[in-house]
C-alpha cells in the first residue's frame, strides 16, 4: 500500500486558502473596542432610568451609573441605599445588573428630595388629601395642606394610563388581589396589599392605590403602586430584609382603624375618605441620558 504524496504546489494553494478563511474568523471572534456598558436606547425593557425626565431634577446634579454584575444598591451606597432607591422610584428587586440609575453627586440631595410642595393650597380645606403627580411618579399625603407623607409611585404605563382628576378614597381592602392580572411565574392573582380604592370606571374596572413592584418608571395597568418589601418577600422571596413599606404607611394614614374601626382584611366601603387628586402626564423618555446633568 502506497502513501499518497501531495505536491508542493497543492500545499501552497491549500495553505493560502485556509489562511483566507481563518483571518476573517479570527476577526469575528475578537471583540472590538466598545463604549462603556449601558442599556440600549432601543431597549423595550427601558432599563436605563437615567433617560426618564423628571422636572424636579433640573436643579440637582447627578450622574448615570450602570449597575454591574457584582453590584447592588446596598454594596454601592451602604446605609444610604433607600435614598437612592427613592430617588430613582426603584425597588431592590429591579435594581439588577444592567440597569442604569441616577446617582446624585451629593447624597444629601437624595435625603431631602421630594418633588411635591411642602404646602399645597388646594388641600388646605381638607383634613386628608392625596396628591399624585404622574409626571414626577410621586405621591404626597397632606393634612390641611401640609405634606405628611411623601413616596415614589408607579402609575399606569402608556396605553393603560392612570385616570387624572379629582376622586375620593371610598373603600379599603387590606388583603386585596387583582381580579384581572396574575403573577406570571406562579399563576396566582397579583397581590394588591393595603389597597385603597379611589375610582371605578365606566367599564366597571376599579382603580386602587396599593402595594406593588416599583421598576423605576410607569408600569401599572392604571392603579398606583407604592413600595412594600414585606409583600415582595412573601410573594417573590426577595428582598430578605424588608425595609420599605410605604403602602402600609399610607393605608394606616388614610384608612386606619383609629378612624374606621377594626380591619378584618376584607373589602370594606368607606365614607368621607381622603380626596385624591391625580394630575400631569407621563414623563418623557429621552433618546439618551446627558453625560453631565446640569445643576446650579
Amino acid at each position: 500500500m502506497r502513501t499518497s504524496r501531495m505536491r508542493l504546489s497543492h500545499k501552497i494553494v491549500l495553505t493560502a486558502f485556509f489562511a483566507v478563511i481563518a483571518v476573517p474568523l479570527a476577526v469575528i471572534r475578537t471583540p472590538s473596542t466598545t463604549a462603556p456598558p449601558a442599556a440600549s436606547p432601543d431597549d423595550k425593557g427601558r432599563e436605563d432610568l437615567s433617560r426618564i425626565e423628571y422636572p424636579s431634577l433640573e436643579s440637582i446634579r447627578w450622574h448615570p451609573h450602570f449597575i454591574k454584575p457584582d453590584e447592588s444598591l446596598e454594596s454601592l451606597f451602604g446605609k444610604n441605599w433607600p435614598w437612592i432607591a427613592r430617588f430613582n422610584r426603584l425597588d431592590r428587586r429591579h435594581a439588577y445588573p444592567g440597569v442604569t440609575i441616577k446617582v446624585p453627586d451629593n447624597i444629601d440631595d437624595a435625603k431631602k428630595y421630594s418633588p411635591l410642595p411642602n404646602v399645597y393650597e388646594p388641600a388646605r380645606r381638607h383634613e386628608k388629601y392625596i396628591l399624585v403627580d404622574v409626571t414626577e411618579q410621586w405621591l404626597g399625603a397632606y393634612e390641611r395642606g401640609r405634606l405628611k407623607l411623601s413616596f415614589p409611585a408607579a402609575t399606569g404605563k402608556e396605553g393603560t394610563e392612570t385616570p387624572v382628576g379629582l376622586f375620593r378614597i371610598d373603600a379599603r381592602h387590606l388583603a386585596h388581589t387583582s381580579s384581572l392580572y396574575k403573577i406570571a411565574e406562579e399563576g396566582d392573582q397579583y397581590p394588591m396589599d393595603n389597597a385603597l380604592r379611589f375610582h371605578i370606571g365606566k367599564d366597571n374596572v376599579a382603580y386602587w392605590i396599593h402595594a406593588r413592584d416599583l421598576p423605576g418608571r410607569p408600569a401599572s395597568h392604571g392603579c398606583i403602586g407604592l413600595y412594600d418589601e414585606e409583600m415582595q418577600l412573601r410573594v417573590f422571596k426577595n428582598p430578605r430584609n424588608p425595609a420599605l413599606v410605604d403602602s402600609q404607611k399610607l393605608y394606616d394614614w388614610a384608612a386606619g382603624e383609629d378612624e374606621y374601626g377594626d380591619d378584618l382584611g376584607e373589602l370594606e366601603e368607606l365614607d368621607g375618605g381622603a380626596v385624591v387628586e391625580i394630575r400631569g402626564k407621563l414623563p418623557r423618555y429621552l433618546d439618551s441620558a446627558p453625560l453631565v446633568k446640569k445643576g446650579e
